[in-house]
C-alpha cells in the first residue's frame, strides 16, 4: 500500500505529494487526513496523507511511512476540502490550512510528544484477609493508615505518595492505571430566565425562515446568548451540533458559565489561554462525538464536528476573526463556507456589525433581524467633557466631571469601569535635556515603561531593556515617562480615591484563568474600580456597575486606518454597554478634544443607523468596503534599499497585469516603517471582482526573490 503525503517544506511554493509505502504495523491504522511523520532528504518531516493507493511503480525506490501522529485524530473529507479551498482563495501552502485546524499538541513537532494525562487508583485486593494483615503488621502505622482508607473506598494513588509502593508490591494493594480528560475549569450559570416577547420572536424568525445567513442586530443588554441559547436547544432536538464563536478569550468565562449552565458536558471549549494538554482533551472529546457543541475563539470554526446544524458568531464585527499570520483566514468566511457544506445556518450577532455586514443584510443579502430595546428597558445616559477645557483648569487625565461621577459612584458603595485602551505605564520616554527618545532597536518605535516589572518593553517584538533614568545619550539624570497607560491610570486612582482598582489588559490576564478570575473578583465587589483595554468592552456583565468613564478615545480615532471611526464606534457603544443593564440607572462620561465629531455624537445618541449613513458616503467616495474589496501586499527585507527596490517592480508588475477595474496603490511605507528588524512597504488593491486578481497574485506569490518576504492579505 502506498500513501500519498502532502509534506511540510521550507520553499515556500512547493505544495507537493510525495508517495511512501505503508509498513505493515501501521496498515491497519492509518487513514486519509492522518498527520504522520515520514523521511525527506536526511531529515524526517511532517505531512497529511492525502491518499491511499496500490499504484506501485517497481521502478522506484519508495522510502516507508515512519509513524502516524495519533491515529484516532485525522482531518475527515469535509476539512480536507476546506483546506483546498483556502489555499486557492488565500493564497498560501495548502499544508498551513490543515496545520491550522489541528490544536498545537496535533501540530506536527517531531521533538514534542503529545502529552496524555494518566492516574493510577489504588484498591484493596479482596482476595487477602484485610483484617488478619492489619492484625499481623500493626507496627507499621503508616500501612495500617493506607488499609483503613482503602476499606471506605478506592482512592486515586498519589494521595499516599511514595507509600503505597510496598503494599501493591506484596500485593495487598492493587493498582490500575487509566486515561483522563483534562478538565477544562468553568463556572456555570444555572439562572433560569424568562424570554421577552422580541426574544421569543426573533427565535421564531430564524427557526422559522429558509435563509442560510443571518444578522442579529441586538443593542447591548438585548438579550443576544438567550437567543443563541434557544436556537441550540432546537439543535439539540434535532440531534445536529453546533459551533459558537466568541471573539477574544475575556468574553469566554461568561459566555461559557451561561452555556454550562444550561447543556453542562456537552459543550466543549477552545481558546488560547488552555494549556495545550486541555485542548488536545477537548479536541479528542470532539472527534469522540462526546460533545453536541463548540465555545470558542477564532480556531474553533475547525472543530471537527459532524451534522452542523447552527454556527454562532458572537460579535461579528471584532477584527480578531481574521488571522494576521499565515493562512490569513476570516473565520467568518470559514463559518459560511462550512455552512454550506452542512446546510446549516450561520447567526452573527452584533450589536455594532461591521458597516460591510449591516450593509449586505440592509440589502438582503443576509436576513436581518432587530432587537431593538434592552432587558432592563433603559439605556444609560451620556455625557461628552471637553478636555481643551479641562487641560486650562490641569484636569489632564480625570476631569471635574468624571471625578464627580466615581466620587458619588464609589460613595453609594456602586462600581466603576474606565476604558483606557493603551496598556503599560507610559507610553513615551523621553530625556528632558536632549531630547533623547528610547525606540525598540528592531521596530523603530518608542518603547513603553512597564513599572510592575521596571522595564521599557516593545509591544510588537516584545524586546525590553531595564529602565534607568540616567539618558544614554548626553548621561543626564533626566529621563521622563510621558503618555498615559493602563498602570499609570491604575497608581493615580488608587491614591485619588483610597480605594482597590482592579487592572484587566495583556499584563495582568497572561496566565492560565487570569480573565476568569479577575471577572468573578470584580463581580464579588472585592474590588471597586475596574480600569481595562478594549477587552473589557464587551460581553461582561455586572450588576453593580453604575459609571463607564472613557479615558482619551482620541487615540483610537486618530489612527491612520479607513475603519478608525468605525471602531472607535464599536468600542465607545460596547463599553458604553456595560451599564445599565440591571436594575442600577448607569451613566457614560467620555471624555475628548473632539467633542462634537459625529462619531462621539452618534454614540451618545445611540443612533447606529445615522453612523453607518455618514460613514457609508465617505467609503463609496473613497471606493473603500463595502463598494469595493481591499487586497494588501507587505514586501519586507533586512535591507531597506532592497524592499523598496522590489516594491516598485511588484508595482510596475500589478500595473502591467491588470486591467483599469483595479486601482493599485503604492507602494508607501508601512505605517510602522521597521518591525522585527525588516523595512515593510505596501501596497494597496482595490477591486470588486478578485477572478483574475487571484491568477496574477498566484503568480507573483510562487516567485521567490532572494532576502524579500512577500506577503499578500485578501480582503482585509
Amino acid at each position: 500500500m502506498i500513501a500519498s503525503v502532502l509534506i511540510q517544506y521550507s520553499v515556500k511554493s512547493l505544495n507537493k505529494v510525495f508517495d511512501y509505502l505503508i509498513p505493515d504495523n501501521l496498515k491497519d491504522s492509518i487513514k486519509v487526513g492522518n498527520k504522520v511523520i515520514v523521511p525527506f532528504g536526511s531529515s524526517k518531516v511532517e505531512g497529511f496523507v492525502l491518499n491511499i493507493h496500490n499504484n506501485l511503480d517497481e521502478s522506484l525506490d519508495y522510502r516507508e511511512v515512519i509513524e502516524i501522529q495519533e491515529s484516532d485524530f485525522y482531518l475527515n473529507d469535509e476539512l480536507l476540502k476546506l483546506g483546498k479551498y483556502m489555499s486557492n482563495s488565500l493564497l498560501c501552502n495548502l499544508i498551513s490550512c490543515y496545520q491550522v485546524m489541528l490544536p498545537k499538541a496535533l501540530k506536527a513537532s517531531l521533538k514534542t510528544n503529545i502529552n496524555r494525562k494518566y492516574e493510577t487508583k489504588v484498591y484493596l485486593n479482596k482476595e487477602i484477609d484485610i483484617d488478619k494483615y492489619i492484625e499481623e503488621h500493626k507496627r507499621n502505622k503508616k500501612e495500617i493508615e493506607i488499609l483503613n482508607i482503602l476499606k471506605e473506598k478506592e482512592c486515586l494513588k498519589k494521595e499516599f505518595g511514595s507509600s503505597i509502593n510496598r503494599l501493591i508490591e506484596k500485593n495487598i494493594v492493587l493498582s490500575e492505571t487509566y486515561e483522563i480528560n483534562r478538565e477544562v475549569q468553568s463556572d456555570e450559570d444555572t439562572r433560569n430566565i424568562r424570554l421577552t416577547s422580541m426574544q421569543e420572536s426573533a427565535i421564531k424568525e430564524i427557526l422559522n425562515s429558509k435563509d442560510s445567513k443571518y444578522l442579529l442586530y441586538g443593542v447591548t443588554g438585548s438579550g443576544k446568548t438567550e437567543v443563541y441559547i434557544e436556537l441550540l436547544k432546537n439543535v439539540l432536538k434535532e440531534n445536529k451540533t453546533g459551533i459558537v464563536l466568541v471573539p477574544e478569550i475575556s468574553l469566554t468565562p461568561q459566555i461559557v458559565a451561561r452555556f454550562k449552565g444550561v447543556f453542562g458536558d456537552k459543550i466543549a471549549v477552545f481558546h488560547s489561554s488552555l494549556s495545550e494538554g486541555e485542548k488536545y482533551d477537548e479536541y479528542r472529546r470532539i472527534m469522540n462525538n462526546e460533545v453536541s457543541f463548540v465555545v470558542g475563539a477564532r480556531s474553533a470554526i475547525f472543530a471537527p464536528l459532524k451534522n452542523i446544524g447552527l454556527i454562532i458568531i458572537d460579535e461579528c464585527q471584532s477584527s480578531t476573526y481574521k488571522q494576521e499570520s499565515t493562512p490569513k483566514y476570516n473565520s467568518i468566511d470559514i463559518a459560511f463556507k462550512r455552512g454550506e457544506y452542512h446546510n446549516s445556518k450561520v447567526v452573527l450577532g452584533s450589536a455594532t456589525p461591521l458597516l460591510e455586514q449591516y450593509a449586505r443584510a440592509k440589502k438582503g443579502v443576509f436576513h436581518l433581524i432587530k432587537l431593538g430595546n434592552r432587558i432592563s428597558g433603559r439605556f444609560p445616559s451620556f455625557e461628552i467633557v471637553d478636555m481643551n477645557k479641562e487641560s486650562k483648569k490641569h484636569n489632564y487625565i480625570i476631569s471635574e466631571k468624571l471625578d464627580l461621577e466615581i466620587s458619588g459612584s464609589l460613595s453609594r458603595k456602586e462600581q466603576v469601569i474606565l476604558l483606557l485602551n493603551r496598556r503599560g505605564y507610559s507610553t513615551f520616554l523621553s530625556c528632558s535635556n536632549c531630547g533623547y527618545v528610547y525606540k525598540c532597536p528592531n521596530c523603530d518605535i518608542s518603547l513603553i515603561y512597564h513599572k510592575s516589572s521596571n522595564s521599557y518593553s516593545c509591544h510588537y517584538c516584545g524586546y525590553r531593556v531595564t529602565s534607568s533614568s540616567i539618558c544614554p545619550k548626553c548621561h543626564e539624570n533626566a529621563i521622563k515617562d510621558l503618555g498615559l497607560g493602563t498602570e499609570k491610570l491604575e497608581s493615580i486612582l488608587e491614591k485619588k480615591y483610597n480605594t482597590k482598582v482592579l487592572r484587566m489588559d495583556a499584563d495582568t490576564t497572561s496566565t492560565k484563568n487570569a480573565h476568569r478570575k479577575l471577572i468573578n473578583e470584580f463581580s464579588s465587589g472585592k474590588y471597586s474600580i475596574l480600569v481595562g483595554t478594549q477587552m473589557i468592552s464587551k460581553g461582561l456583565n455586572f450588576e453593580n456597575v453604575s459609571l463607564v468613564g472613557i479615558i482619551n478615545p482620541d487615540a483610537s480615532l486618530s489612527i491612520p486606518d479607513f475603519r478608525s471611526s468605525e471602531r472607535t464606534y464599536e468600542l465607545l457603544s460596547q463599553t458604553a454597554g456595560r451599564v445599565g443593564r440591571f436594575d442600577l440607572p448607569g451613566k457614560v462620561i467620555i471624555q475628548t478634544y473632539n467633542p462634537n465629531n459625529y462619531v462621539y455624537q452618534n454614540v451618545i445618541k445611540n443612533d447606529f443607523d445615522s453612523f453607518f449613513n455618514y460613514e457609508m458616503n465617505i467609503r463609496h467616495k473613497l471606493m473603500y468596503p463595502p463598494y469595493f474589496y481591499i487586497c494588501s501586499i507587505l514586501i519586507s527585507s533586512s535591507s531597506f534599499e532592497q524592499a523598496s527596490k522590489e516594491s516598485i517592480k511588484i508595482k510596475d508588475y500589478l500595473d502591467k497585469k491588470l486591467d483599469s477595474s483595479y486601482i493599485v496603490l503604492g507602494p508607501s511605507v508601512s505605517s510602522i516603517v521597521k518591525l522585527n528588524n525588516k523595512y515593510r512597504f505596501n501596497i494597496m488593491i482595490k477591486y470588486k471582482d478578485d477572478t483574475k486578481l487571484l491568477c496574477v497574485l498566484k503568480e507573483l506569490n510562487d516567485m521567490n526573490v532572494k532576502d524579500v518576504n512577500i506577503d499578500i492579505n485578501m480582503n482585509i
